[in-house]
């Protein structure tokens, strides 16, 4: 009877080592060769599933983004879920985020002078807005109070310290062990929650004034 192959799972596999290769390697040296001996499969096998090595970096990276958006899922069960606990999980503290992070790395570096990547890019982009926007909403009781455009610019800033310290770490992992990553977090979603409150509570009392004037 002939094995059944499972070919999404196959891909997957592809992807994730990848994801290995371009961490470890960088984006150059990430060939098809290189990923295909990596995974124990021919030049042939991967052959069959990507046209490209630009498409198997896509791959890795709807790939990264999926694991990431179920580690940012918070518990149904849990009412209001502890918010750094949970964007901590888009941070390279550890070694399977650390390789996801530098693949960001890699992949950010070539957009720049491609057109499909810049493309692939936007797409990544609108998809962690929506992504941590869903945390800022289970995670503060009061976001929802916020005006749109205090919401937009906490969740901006949220994403751009995000990618700081991911850059910072991929660049100098030792300055940048996981608790002082999730010190700075921690320090940057107070400030931005006193700021948003403080905002919020200036432009509340400047409408009262406009509808007693």
């Amino acid at each position: 009877m002939p094995k059944i192959v499972d070919h999404q799972q196959r891909r997957d596999e592809i992807a994730l080592v990848a994801c290995r290769v371009v961490a470890e390697y960088g984006f150059d040296q990430a060939t098809i060769v290189r990923i295909a001996r990596e995974a124990g499969y021919t030049t042939g096998m991967v052959a069959h599933y990507f046209d490209t090595k630009q498409d198997i970096i896509v791959a890795a990276l709807r790939l990264i983004l999926r694991r990431i958006e179920e580690r940012l899922t918070p518990d149904a069960a849990a009412e209001r879920p502890d918010l750094l606990a949970l964007l901590t999980e888009a941070l390279p503290v550890d070694e399977t985020r650390y390789m996801e992070c530098a693949v960001w790395m890699s992949f950010w570096g070539q957009v720049p002078a491609d057109r499909r990547l810049k493309r692939i890019n936007a797409w990544l982009h609108r998809e962690y807005l929506r992504l941590f926007e869903r945390c800022l909403t289970r995670g503060w009781a009061e976001w929802r109070q916020w005006t749109p455009a205090v919401r937009e610019r906490v969740l901006r800033s949220v994403i751009t310290f995000i990618n700081g310290v991911t850059a910072s770490t991929v660049a100098s992992r030792p300055e940048w062990p996981a608790a002082r990553q999730i010190a700075q977090l921690r320090l940057q979603l107070e400030l931005l929650r006193a700021w948003a409150r403080s905002s919020s509570s200036r432009g509340a009392l400047k409408r009262s004034r406009k509808a007693t004037a």
